[in-house]
C-alpha cells in the first residue's frame, strides 16, 4: 500500500511523538496538531486522508473536531479514528455520532494499529471509487436527457404535423417516460376524410418508441398522398414487420372518418374496444378482430375495415390498454366493468371525457402505463369539412399545356388506386395549387362512381338506412373481389389560354350509364345516405359536363393567371 497522508491530532507531546514514529516506519506521512482548532486548521490546508484524533483535548476537543472534519470533507470520505483510553460506553458512542469510524485505544499496538489503518483505506478508496461511478453515472445521464430531449423535439414534430388541434379531437396523454409507448395521430386526407391513428406499442420509454418514427412519417405522408386507409395499414404493417425486432409491435386502432358520406370505417388490432357514441344514446363497440401491426408477414395481414354510418352528435371514444390497466392503491384495476358503468350510466355525453379524466385521477394513484384517452366528436354536418386546399409538394415551375389519360382494367381495379398518382399530377399546375383538396375531393368522388355503380353496377339507393348502408359495403367488397372484366378511364385534360386556363377532368366507365340529370335533380330525404357525391361534385367545380347515355362525367375548373401571383 502506498504511503498515506495522516493528521494525527493529540495535546500529549510523548502519545503523539509515539504514534506519529510508528507511522513513519510504515511509510506514512505525518501531520501533528496539539488540539482541535489546530487540527480543523491543518486539515482544511493539506486534506489528509485519514485523521488520529484524540477524544480529550483543549481549545476544541476531538468531537467537535471530528464534526469539522466531516462537513469539510463533504462527499469525500475521510477516516476518523478516534485515540483513547476510555471504556465508557456512552462516551464511545458519542465519538461514533461526531463521525468517528473506528477506536484506537491506548497504549498502542503496531500490528492492529496497521490493520486498522488498512481497513480504513479500503473504506476510503472503495466510496472514492462509488462516488466516480456516481459521477459518471449522473454525466451520462444528463448526457441521455439531452440526447432524448432532442430526439423528443425531432419526434414531436413529425408525430404532430397533423390536425390533433381541431377543436372535435380532445384526447390527453399520461407517459410514464419523456418518450411515450402511445401514439396518437391524426390527418386530413386530400378528399377531407379525417384519419386517425392511436397506437400502442410493446414497453414503454425510447424501446416502445422505436417505430413511431418511421410509423408517423409513413401515416402521414401516405395520408397526404392520397392513399386509401387499406393501403395506408398495409404499409404500416409491412413496414414494422422488416424493422422491429419479433418480441415488439404495435397495437392499434385506426379510424377513416368520412364527414361528406357521414361513413366511418374501423380496424382494430389488438387494443381494448373502442366505443361508438350515438346521439341516441345507444353504443356500439368497435372490438378487434385483428392481430397487431408488425406481427403478421404482409401476404397475411388482414385490411379488412368495418363500415358504420354516422350522424351528427355521435361521438367516438378510444383508449389504450392503460386505461382498463390503471390500478389504484389497493392493487385493484380500473377494468371494463368501470368503464362501460361511465358510458352507460346515464349522464350528459357532452361531459364525458371530463367525467372519465376526473374518475380515472380519482381511481388511480401513480401511473403503472402509458395511458391515451381520445373522444372525437361530429357535433354538427359542417364540423369537419373537406379541405378547399392542398399543401403543394413541388414549388418548381410545372407544365400547363398538357393531356394524360389512364385506363384500368381487370386485375389492376382490384388492386390498385390511382388517386395517389393523379395527384401528384394535378399538383405540379401551380395555379391549381390552392384548389388541389377539392380537385382530389372531386376526381376521388367520380372515380368512386365509376367503380361502384359503373363497373360494379351498385344501386346507391341501397343506401337509405343504416341496415342498407352495411348491405352495400358488403356487396362492394364482394363484387370487387369477384371483378372478371369493366373498365375506369381517367382524363387530365389542362387547356391553358391567355390569361388563365382550364382542367377538363373525365371520368368514364364501361357500365350501363345513368341519368345525370334526374340524378342531380333527385330530391333525396334528410336522412338519405345517397345522392350526396354528385351533390359535393357540382358543388366544388365551375361547371359539370357529362358524356353520351350517362358512361362518364366531365368536371371543368378554370384557373387565372393572377392567382398564382
Amino acid at each position: 500500500m502506498p504511503g498515506l497522508c495522516i493528521l494525527v491530532a493529540d495535546d500529549n507531546p510523548t502519545d503523539s511523538l509515539i504514534l506519529s514514529t510508528l507511522l513513519g516506519r510504515q511509510g506514512h506521512r505525518v501531520l501533528s496538531a496539539s488540539n482541535g482548532d489546530q487540527a480543523v486548521a491543518l486539515f482544511a490546508q493539506e486534506r489528509p486522508q485519514l485523521v488520529l484524533m484524540d477524544l480529550l483535548m483543549p481549545v476544541m476537543d476531538g468531537l467537535a473536531a471530528a464534526r469539522h472534519i466531516k462537513e469539510l470533507a463533504g462527499d469525500q470520505l475521510v477516516p476518523i479514528i478516534f485515540l483513547t483510553s476510555m471504556t465508557e460506553n456512552e462516551a464511545l458512542v458519542s465519538c461514533l455520532e461526531a463521525g468517528g469510524d473506528d477506536f484506537l485505544a491506548k497504549p498502542y499496538n503496531p500490528i492492529i494499529l496497521e490493520a486498522k489503518i488498512l481497513a480504513m483505506n479500503r473504506l476510503r478508496l472503495l466510496q472514492a471509487t462509488v462516488l466516480e461511478q456516481r459521477d459518471l453515472i449522473a454525466r451520462q445521464h444528463r448526457q441521455l436527457l439531452q440526447e432524448q430531449r432532442l430526439a423528443k423535439a425531432i419526434f414531436d414534430k413529425v408525430a404532430h404535423t397533423g390536425c390533433l388541434d381541431t377543436p372535435n379531437i380532445r384526447y390527453q396523454q399520461s407517459p410514464l417516460a419523456l418518450f411515450n409507448g402511445d401514439l396518437l395521430l391524426a390527418a386530413q386526407s386530400p378528399a377531407g376524410h379525417l384519419l386517425v391513428l392511436l397506437g400502442d406499442f410493446t414497453g414503454h420509454g425510447l424501446p416502445a418508441a422505436v417505430g413511431a418514427m418511421p410509423l408517423a412519417e409513413t401515416f402521414y405522408g401516405m395520408t397526404a398522398k392520397g392513399y386509401t386507409c387499406s393501403e395506408i395499414l398495409c404499409e404500416l404493417n409491412a413496414k414494422l414487420v422488416r424493422i422491429l425486432p419479433v418480441e415488439v409491435f404495435c397495437c392499434a386502432v385506426l379510424l377513416d372518418i368520412d364527414v361528406q358520406h357521414q361513413v366511418l370505417r374501423a380496424w382494430n388490432g389488438g387494443l381494448p374496444d373502442a366505443h361508438l357514441l350515438r346521439a341516441d344514446g345507444s353504443r356500439q363497440a368497435l372490438k378487434s378482430h385483428h392481430l397487431p401491426l408488425g406481427v403478421l408477414e404482409p401476404e397475411r395481414f388482414s385490411e379488412h375495415f368495418e363500415s358504420y354510418h354516422l350522424v351528427p352528435g355521435d361521438r367516438l371514444l378510444l383508449f389504450s390498454d392503460g386505461l382498463l390497466e390503471a390500478r389504484n392503491p389497493a392493487g385493484e384495476m380500473f377494468g371494463e366493468p368501470r368503464l362501460l358503468d361511465l358510458l352507460d350510466g346515464g349522464g350528459e355525453r357532452a361531459t364525458l371525457f371530463e367525467r372519465l379524466s376526473a374518475a380515472l385521477e380519482t381511481f388511480r394513484g401513480e401511473a403503472q402505463d402509458d395511458l391515451t384517452l381520445v373522444e372525437i366528436r361530429l357535433d354538427e354536418p359542417g364540423s369537419l369539412q373537406a379541405m378547399t386546399s392542398f399543401p403543394a409538394v413541388d414549388q418548381q415551375p410545372g407544365p400547363e399545356d398538357w393531356c394524360a389519360s389512364l385506363e384500368l382494367r381487370g386485375d389492376t381495379l382490384r388492386s390498385f388506386n390511382p388517386l395517389p398518382l393523379l395527384l401528384q399530377l394535378l399538383l405540379k399546375v401551380r395555379p391549381l395549387q390552392p384548389r388541389a383538396g377539392a380537385i382530389f375531393t372531386v376526381l376521388a368522388e367520380l372515380y368512386a362512381n365509376a367503380l361502384e355503380h359503373g363497373v360494379l353496377a351498385l344501386d346507391s339507393s341501397l343506401k337509405r338506412d343504416a341496415e342498407g348502408f352495411s348491405r352495400y359495403y358488403q356487396l362492394r367488397e364482394e363484387r370487387l373481389r369477384n371483378l372478371q372484366g369493366g373498365t375506369v378511364t381517367i382524363r387530365l385534360d389542362f387547356r391553358p389560354h391567355p390569361g388563365g386556363g382550364e382542367l377538363h377532368l373525365t371520368v368514364q366507365d364501361s357500365g350501363d350509364g345513368f341519368d345525370v340529370q334526374q340524378a342531380l335533380a333527385g330530391n333525396y330525404a334528410p336522412a338519405s345516405l345517397s345522392g350526396r357525391g354528385l351533390r359535393l361534385v357540382r358543388k366544388l367545380s365551375d361547371r359539370l359536363e357529362w358524356l353520351s347515355a350517362g358512361k362518364g362525367l366531365t368536371a371543368v375548373f378554370n384557373w387565372s393567371d393572377h392567382e398564382d401571383r
